[in-house]
């Protein structure tokens, strides 16, 4: 398989085209960087080859970046000492693109050929690391095309001289916002900040980059030049300095040293600026090889690339025929209810939105107007569109304009019988080829079910608020949900663009069964008198992105009762958290509902900015004299959710953990660098995961107690992917 070929035109100017067979878009391998390179020789050895333009054989793209899969695999194929495999690999691709950056010329930066790259629209990683390498960039018009360096956002960073090369080019400062927060730019944006060099349109692309390949221009980059300063300062001038202690106080504050990525790359662009050019290429390589040796990059990638990927493209679907939706009707139109429409009309359907009264429709259809409204502003949208996706909306109080639906989704109150009578009335008017679905945190979709004459065909979808935002959507098979029913609810999501788990029906499901352990233990540890700040803190340390009691206040801490006193009622004896709602119902009580209210765990200014913890916590429970250590709070945080997803997938509520990691993570941000729950317990190993809760249960009580899986799997020292991994079920 050839992934890159070249054409030398009678002009003088080499072609190299990189075009990956069966893919839609470029993705670099570790087989395709010599087949590069011998081009690059080939035609820097040719005298009658006068310059090169790379580019993409795929329309509308240049490259998609490395191939996370290869990614996610170099240390077990770098050999017996992984530490060097991964180093000499990494040094090998930056010779490959120093040997493009010098292109031929002596140390006196004589001869040499001039290289552009001309890409005709995305570029992403590896895909704009090459073009950094080349002399100049030329970048279609394309207005939809991204350009940047996303790695951090999988847990890595740039490091195949990505870098080194755009620190080095913009300045630190200039470069921290691509290289710290993987920022994607349009074409012209990728120009004004000083990422690509030009934009041309999208039909004179390689008329360009030809023509200035063949216009003798200087090719030494600013760094081969003597005397080269790095704008905005190196770290030992006064400006740089200060550049530098921004850009760590930044770094800490967003990922509160819980993601080695962005440490590492800081580190890397920090001590690469102290030194010439191709030393900093070896720190960057080292920091990389870091960063690849820890096992959190190689659970994120896992996670959040080819995991979720795998997920949405349907691992888990039934063999079904296509089950895509051509109209949806949404019954309620609150923030729920309008928020789904929005996402449904984005995705190109019509839509059907129902509320009791035609005031409470058209104000659930103005959601969308006003969403689309502030992307006008933004220059995101258009009148046009927004009048499109509008006109695909229609809101009223008929249950009739329902015919011809073929999937329905309830969001009305969470209440059984106000739900059942929505139900009901809509099923009357609909096909029996339509699927019926209720949106619902909580309530068991086998009893809603009850509402339906064909319970195979009723499903549970729960979306995440606020709906645009949220990621992730929980479908909820009930206990006689067909597979006709589960195929249209994955069709459905993906088409949404939205990334779906599918569990099985049981009191709170899987997100929610893991998210309130994690919130009743901090209420837990605030009436045991440890500080709020602490608690609060110690999980922003972990990486979520608020802590126990934000969230609660975010939440409203009435809704917390509410699910309270109906799991005591629905468990009686057995109901473990009488200690949790003495807390919430005297919050309750004391009005302290949380931010809708202006008053909860915090206090609030009169905009609804958060002022700090209300003293009347103290006062109602006073601080304890001695305060646990970080690492306790922290580990009782962890367990308390972890613990619930491992019992959620020997319960069977989960069947594949690849769904129970990516869930929790786009669901309730569980510390994403870890790769989500079941990736936790196999970094810190499930010998030590039994052993730690066994200690936690002798202090805290039975709710740590170690699952009889989990117990299992230590004993016999095995992992959650080396046994339940997808690998490892092919084997």
């Amino acid at each position: 398989m050839t992934d890159f070929t070249m054409d030398k035109g009678a002009d003088g100017v080499a072609i190299i085209t990189w075009d990956v067979p069966g893919k839609s878009m470029n993705v670099m391998t570790m087989e395709a960087w010599p087949q590069l390179e011998a081009l690059i020789d080939d035609a820097l050895a040719d005298t009658s080859v006068k310059g090169i333009v790379i580019t993409s054989g795929k329309e509308g793209s240049f490259a998609g970046g490395m191939d996370l899969n290869v990614i996610a695999r170099m240390k077990e194929m770098a050999g017996d000492d992984p530490a060097k495999g991964l180093f000499d690999g990494l040094m090998n691709m930056h010779s490959i693109l120093r040997k493009i950056e010098r292109a031929g010329m002596d140390d006196k930066n004589k001869g040499g050929k001039p290289i552009a790259a001309a890409l005709p629209g995305t570029a992403l990683g590896i895909g704009l690391e090459i073009p950094l390498a080349c002399h100049r960039i030329f970048a279609a018009d394309n207005g939809s095309a991204k350009i940047g360096l996303p790695e951090i956002m999988v847990g890595i960073f740039p490091g195949a001289g990505g870098t080194t090369r755009l620190a080095r080019k913009m300045g630190a400062m200039a470069a921290s916002p691509l290289l710290l927060e993987g920022k994607l730019n349009d074409p012209k944006k990728a120009k004004s900040v000083g990422v690509v060099d030009e934009v041309v349109p999208a039909d004179e692309l390689l008329d360009k980059a030809r023509e200035w390949v063949l216009s003798n221009p200087s090719i030494v980059k600013p760094w081969d030049e003597k005397g080269y300063k790095m704008p905005g300062g190196a770290p030992y001038h006064p400006a740089g300095f200060m550049t530098f202690v921004g850009a760590s106080a930044m770094v800490n504050g967003k990922t509160q040293g819980a993601f080695p990525a962005a440490k590492a790359l800081l580190s890397a662009v920090y001590e690469g600026a102290l030194v010439p050019f191709d030393t900093a290429l070896k720190i960057e390589a080292r920091w990389f090889t870091h960063v690849l040796m820890d096992p959190s990059s190689s659970a994120m990638i896992r996670s959040l690339f080819i995991n979720k990927e795998a997920l949405e493209k349907g691992a888990n679907r039934p063999d079904a025929p296509d089950q895509r939706v051509k109209k949806l009707g949404v019954l309620g139109a609150g923030m729920m209810g309008a928020g789904i429409t929005l996402v449904s009309a984005q995705a190109g359907m019509e839509v059907v939105l129902i509320d009791q009264s035609q005031e409470a429709a058209d104000r659930g259809k103005s959601y969308t107007a006003d969403y689309m409204d502030k992307g006008i502003k933004r220059g995101k949208a258009t009148e046009d569109k927004k009048a499109e996706m509008l006109g695909r909306i229609t809101a009223t109080t008929d249950y009739g304009a329902l015919k011809g639906c073929d999937l329905i989704i309830e969001a009305v109150f969470e209440d059984p019988g106000i739900k059942a009578e929505a139900t009901k009335k809509a099923l009357a008017e609909v096909d029996e080829n339509c699927i019926f679905a209720t949106n619902t945190s909580t309530l068991p979709i086998t009893d809603l079910a009850r509402a339906s004459d064909k319970p195979q065909d009723f499903i549970g979808i729960h979306f995440f608020s606020p709906v645009e935002k949220m990621y992730l959507v929980e479908i909820i098979k009930g206990q006689q949900t067909g597979p006709r029913a589960v195929a249209k609810a994955l069709d459905y999501v993906r088409q949404i663009r939205k990334t779906p788990i599918v569990v099985n029906d049981a009191r709170f499901f899987y997100c929610n069964r893991c998210i309130i352990p994690y919130i009743n233990e901090g209420i837990r540890m605030l009436a045991e008198g440890v500080a709020p700040a602490l608690i609060d803190n110690a999980a922003r340390q972990l990486g979520f992105p608020v802590g126990p009691l934000q969230l609660v206040d975010e939440t409203s801490i009435d809704l917390g009762a509410k699910i309270a006193r109906a799991t005591r009622a629905a468990m009686g004896d057995d109901y473990p958290d009488e200690a949790v709602d003495e807390v919430i119902f005297w919050m309750e009580g004391e009005g302290r509902l949380g931010r809708k209210a202006n008053a909860g765990f915090f206090d609030y200014d009169e905009k609804g900015k958060r002022q700090g913890y209300w003293p009347g916590l103290v006062e109602k429970y006073p601080r304890a004299v001695e305060q646990p250590d970080l690492i306790e709070v922290q580990h009782r945080l962890m367990f308390a959710q972890v613990l619930e997803a491992v019992r959620a997938f020997e319960d069977g509520v989960l069947e594949d953990i690849r769904e129970g990691d990516v869930g929790a993570i786009l669901a309730w941000g569980f510390a994403p660098w870890s790769g989500g729950p079941f990736s936790w317990l196999d970094i810190i190993g499930t010998p030590y995961a039994a052993e730690r809760c066994d200690q936690l249960t002798a202090r805290f009580g039975p709710r740590f107690t170690t699952p009889a899986l989990l117990r299992e799997m230590a004993d016999k020292g095995q992992g959650f992917y080396a046994r339940f991994g997808q690998e490892a079920q092919a084997a």
